[in-house]
């Protein structure tokens, strides 16, 4: 029941944000802070299910290109990592995206880029554009890397492209994880704690093409470090409430 009650409560205020956030990516579309702006919005969502994030954004942190990687749960992922988005950065997302209703017209107008990963040619012709853009709007690239949801199997193998793209444009990974939400329940009044946290960049420069698979292999190993600390700390957070 209180899942049900739940959703009738945010899906719309969900609806309302979507609108909000399609308005003002009209009256500037592509806009290199729409999806900050939007992405603002959706994290207030997640105390609606009962969810507290801790959001810890450096204050060095600076708004020039770099590539984001971030772990990828799931579709709770839209109200709680969103919460980890700063100005300046867009996304990359399945081209399926843009046919949901009202969400995928805003994710483009928001300056947010699509991929069709069935078509390779296709992909890797969206990462060549992909690095002009950047340098043009000087913008940060969020991607998941994992490339799909992982739903409670942990950080997933990585894809290259998120490297690929580091390597090319010669620019920062920074990598953002969020404590992992297994034992979230919709049903559950209190979820708990959730922690957002960005690590140390990793710079680019001494890695080369042909080393792209251990880049991401130290990026992942300093994420599921990352991740292991976030969670024996939310544990703990949790345990001190009651």
């Amino acid at each position: 029941m209180l899942g049900l009650l739940r959703l009738i409560l945010v899906f719309p205020l969900f609806i309302i944000i979507c609108i909000i956030g399609t308005l003002t990516s009209l009256v500037r579309p592509f806009h290199r802070n729409n999806t900050y702006f939007v992405a603002r919005l959706l994290s207030k969502l997640a105390r609606f299910v009962g969810i507290k994030l801790i959001i810890r954004v450096p204050q060095h942190l600076t708004d020039s290109p770099k590539v984001i990687i971030a772990n990828h749960q799931s579709n709770y992922d839209v109200i709680t990592m969103s919460g980890g988005v700063t100005p300046g950065v867009v996304s990359v997302g399945k081209k399926s995206l843009k046919w949901v209703p009202l969400f995928g017209q805003l994710y483009w107008l928001s300056g947010n880029i699509f991929i069709d990963r069935s078509n390779k040619s296709r992909a890797k012709q969206t990462m060549t554009d992909l690095l002009a853009h950047m340098k043009k709007r000087n913008l940060s690239i969020w991607f998941f890397p994992e490339g799909t949801r992982s739903k409670g199997r942990g950080l997933l193998p990585f894809k290259m492209g998120a490297f690929h793209i580091a390597l090319q444009a010669k620019v920062p990974l920074l990598p953002i994880v969020l404590s992992s939400l297994n034992s979230f329940s919709i049903n559950r009044w209190d979820n708990g704690y959730a922690i957002i946290d960005y690590l140390e960049p990793i710079e680019t420069s001494d890695f080369n093409e042909s080393q792209v698979k251990e880049l991401a292999k130290i990026a992942r190993d300093k994420m599921l470090q990352k991740i292991e600390e976030l969670d024996a700390e939310v544990a703990e957070l949790n345990r001190q409430k009651g």
